[in-house]
């Protein structure tokens, strides 16, 4: 019997799934809104982020360096792949074809090595001591302490985000280069190296939240294809390129996910696919694909 109490319950669920979605999203937002690159590969990036988390946690028993070392090693392979590849496309006549079949291509590599790896297995690692329990929010209703960490991170983050891209040079330079390359090179703007600088944050946030998906989510060779739909559907149903469009929209997507598996068995994961057509036919470019954040 559906109850006003799990409504409740299923809600603040599903604000712990936007968080989460939320940390995917905004490195493939942010590779698109500076770049122009669909970056198909992010959800490959992701599950390397949670392979080195877990690999670090087997051999160190240390969550927070399994982090770090997700975010650092996966930002390094981000790079590689910007300066190796996806730099030799910029300004083909079928550019977003290309680099949309070059980041598959990387999809399937990255995909199959770990596979070969690590076997097809599932692994699930703890949260951290200091966040296993439970927390109380009053009238009964309640939130795994992990789970509200990643609420408290996804915000962080955001918040870092919007400061660095309005107050700091570099911020400046990555809204300069997004809205007019050309004109970034005329001033004097290494774009080349801003787009590798870009790409590797991106894919620093991927490599993150791939660790910090560990302790709630069955890690396998298959979670970047799961994952990389999902963060799709969210920074369309944003706006390409939105910061603010991909966190509401991380969390209304995650708030959907959670209810509606109250009302039927798979409508979970139906809701975000109507939403994401209902937005695609009245607003195209997304809740607020026309902001610049």
């Amino acid at each position: 019997m559906v109850t006003t109490e799990l409504i409740i319950q299923q809600v603040i669920n599903g604000i712990s799934i936007g968080s989460w979605l939320f940390l995917v999203a905004v490195g493939l937002s942010l590779i698109f809104g500076v770049l122009d690159v669909l970056n198909f590969a992010h959800g490959a990036l992701f599950m390397i982020g949670a392979y080195v988390a877990i690999v670090t946690l087997g051999a160190v028993s240390n969550f927070w360096l399994g982090l770090i070392l997700a975010g650092l090693i996966v930002g390094l392979v981000g790079a590689v792949i910007e300066m190796g590849f996806i730099r030799r496309l910029y300004g083909r006549e079928e550019e977003v074809l290309d680099q949309l079949l070059m980041t598959f291509a990387f999809v399937l590599i990255i995909t199959d090595g770990i596979r070969a790896i690590f076997g097809s297995g599932s692994v699930v690692t703890d949260p951290p001591p200091l966040l296993r329990g439970v927390i109380s929010l009053g009238a009964g209703f309640e939130i795994g302490a992990y789970r509200a960490f990643l609420v408290f991170a996804s915000i962080v983050v955001m918040g870092a985000i919007l400061l660095s891209l309005r107050t700091t040079n570099f911020g400046r330079l990555v809204r300069a280069t997004s809205s007019d390359r050309d004109m970034a090179l005329l001033l004097g703007i290494n774009v080349p190296r801003l787009y590798t600088a870009v790409f590797f944050i991106g894919a620093v946030l991927a490599g993150i939240a791939g660790g910090l998906i560990t302790p709630i989510q069955s890690v396998t060779p298959e979670l970047g294809n799961q994952v990389i739909i999902n963060a799709f559907v969210v920074v369309v149903i944003g706006g390409l390129g939105s910061f603010t469009g991909a966190f509401i929209g991380a969390y209304a997507i995650g708030i959907m996910i959670a209810v509606g598996s109250v009302f039927a068995a798979g409508a979970g994961q139906l809701f975000p696919f109507v939403a994401l057509i209902a937005v695609l036919l009245v607003r195209p470019e997304g809740l607020l694909g026309s902001a610049q954040a």
